[in-house]
Formats: structure tokens, C-alpha cells, sequence
């Protein structure tokens, strides 16, 4: 397996839009980080969590030339308005399988009716193949996916789980028995927004005690904001097994 990490920022990016903050304007091009997204490259298929705003970039700049499938961790905008950029797989491939609770499907079809449209299509939209998934074991052609649910203050979000990957994103809270679905990992990915506390999503050490409770052989911190700080200057910061992700690094499991 192998895994891209197509953007590792958290909903604003970094640099934000005006800011003079320091770490705004470095020219360390790990300082500069797109919404966050992973590309999952496994038994030759290539499926993505999340598509966000950034996501045709992503998809350009790693050469992405076919998708198998979607899955959306929530519904909120830095993690899903990038899906009407599918057309040109659609085109090429037809109806792009998308894997998300019944709560996120809803907020997409409200969100893309045009995609999701039954009569007078519009012949240029993209069309997907729609997988409801609650938390439980779903499989992807042959390959089994472990939804992990965490709260983003109060809103349910799902982790996901493949073989020895996980990925967990915009989680604050996670019950003791959603985090036994993680023992045995050796690559989990998991977000720390700042040092600072946030209502809705661990800090970098919140994010430190559930990586020292799960025990990975590998960790790695995504959906970061500038507030985190300096890439270099944290990652000196950080037990020897844990990394800050950056945009378009790539790790093999």
C-alpha cells in the first residue's frame, strides 16, 4: 500500500488568504498546505478521502490518472465541494463510486443536485455510484474498509481503517471503543490543528496522548494550521516515531 498525502491543512490552507502570520509567508515549501485529502493506492486501485476545494490541483500535481473510489469522512465544505472536478474521470471511467454516511449523502445531494439528478440531467455533469455506509465493516471490490467514528464537537465523522492504515481527521473525542478498532496499526494518521485547545479538534497534545495510547509503529500529524507552527521547528519537537505530514509526501505500508 502506499499513500500520498494530497493536502495536510486544515480548512483555510496555509498560507491564509491576507495573513502576515510568519508561518503564512515562509518559503519552506512544507509551510504550504492544502486541504487536507490522502490518495490510497492499494491492489492497484487508487481510492481518495475527501475532495476538497483544492482537489483538482491534487489530482494534477501527483498525475492521478484514474479513480476507483471516494470516501468522504464528513460533510463539511473543505472535505467534499471539490467533487464536481470527477468529470474528467467520469468521462474516461463512468459513474464514480462514492462511500459516505446516509447524513454526509444527503448533504451532497442538497449540495450537487445536479450530479445526483434522476431526469433532465444536465449532459455535461458528472454522475457517481452512491455506497451508504454506517460503522461497520463495508469492502471496496475486495478490500476491507473499518469506518472509525470520532466527534468533531458534535458532528459524527468517520476514520477509516485499511489493513494497516489509518486515517482519522477533525476529531476531538473518540470512544474507547472506536479506538479499539485501531490497535495493531503501523501507520496512523491523525489531526492536530495547534497547540492551543480547539473546541472541535484535538491539539498537538491531545493528538500526542492518543498516538501514545494507540501505540502505532508510525505516526503522522495532518489537518494543520499555521497556528501549529513552523514545520521544521515542530517536527524537531516530536517523539521520534511521530511526523508532521506535508503536502505530496509519500509512505509505503
Amino acid at each position: 500500500m502506499k499513500v500520498t498525502f494530497l493536502g495536510t491543512g486544515t480548512s483555510q490552507g496555509i498560507p491564509v488568504i491576507g495573513s502576515d502570520h510568519p508561518v503564512c509567508l515562509s518559503d519552506d515549501p512544507k509551510d504550504k498546505r492544502l486541504r487536507v485529502s490522502v490518495l490510497i493506492e492499494v491492489e492497484g486501485h487508487n481510492i481518495v478521502i475527501d475532495c476538497g476545494p483544492d482537489f483538482r490541483q491534487q489530482m494534477l500535481s501527483n498525475k492521478v490518472t484514474h479513480l476507483d473510489a471516494i470516501l468522504f469522512t464528513h460533510e463539511h465544505s473543505d472535505h467534499t465541494v471539490g467533487l464536481d472536478d470527477i468529470r474528467p474521470y467520469f468521462f474516461k471511467q463512468g459513474d464514480i463510486p462514492v462511500y459516505a454516511h446516509p447524513r454526509v449523502m444527503k448533504s451532497l445531494h442538497q449540495r450537487f443536485d445536479y450530479i445526483f439528478a434522476s431526469e433532465n440531467k444536465y449532459p455535461g455533469a458528472p454522475s457517481v455510484q452512491e455506497h451508504l455506509i454506517q460503522n461497520e465493516v463495508f469492502k471496496f471490490k475486495n478490500i476491507n474498509i473499518t469506518p472509525i467514528n470520532v466527534m468533531h464537537n458534535r458532528v459524527q465523522v468517520f476514520g477509516f481503517r485499511i489493513g494497516d492504515f489509518a486515517y482519522i481527521t477533525d476529531a476531538k473525542t473518540i470512544e474507547e471503543e472506536e479506538a479499539e478498532k485501531l490497535r495493531g496499526v503501523d501507520v496512523l494518521v491523525v489531526n492536530a490543528l495547534r497547540k492551543e485547545p480547539h473546541h472541535s479538534h484535538f491539539n498537538l497534545e491531545e493528538a500526542l496522548e492518543f498516538i501514545k495510547k494507540i501505540k502505532p509503529k508510525r505516526a503522522y500529524l495532518t489537518h494543520i494550521s499555521h497556528r501549529l507552527g513552523f514545520h521544521a521547528e515542530v517536527q524537531a519537537e516530536l517523539p521520534e516515531n511521530v511526523f508532521l505530514a506535508y503536502d505530496n509526501l509519500q509512505i509505503e505500508i
